[in-house]
């Protein structure tokens, strides 16, 4: 079955497919996929943005805020809207 041929009629809002994702979880899922989608590490996002690599670990699991100013950073560094990780 290729792209053409799905049937919009057979989609589901992406919340029914994935609701583990809470919304306080988003801006941690969303920098854990902006980060990976080039394949880099925490380590390597830490040394590019100055924030403790466990604090990255932090935010991507949920359990630290990531914050307007780590936001525009992040994004900037990442290439992506900083509103993503709000």
């Amino acid at each position: 079955m290729g792209p053409s041929s799905l049937n919009v009629g057979d989609s589901i809002p992406w919340r029914e497919a994935f609701p583990e994702y809470l919304d306080e979880n988003l801006p941690g899922v969303s920098l854990l996929g902006a980060r990976t989608k080039d394949g880099m590490t925490q380590t390597r996002l830490s040394g590019l943005t100055g924030i403790p690599q466990r604090y990255l670990s932090m935010m991507e699991h949920g359990k630290r805020p990531i914050g307007k100013k780590n936001a525009r950073l992040l994004g900037k560094v990442l290439k992506v809207d900083y509103r993503v990780f709000l």
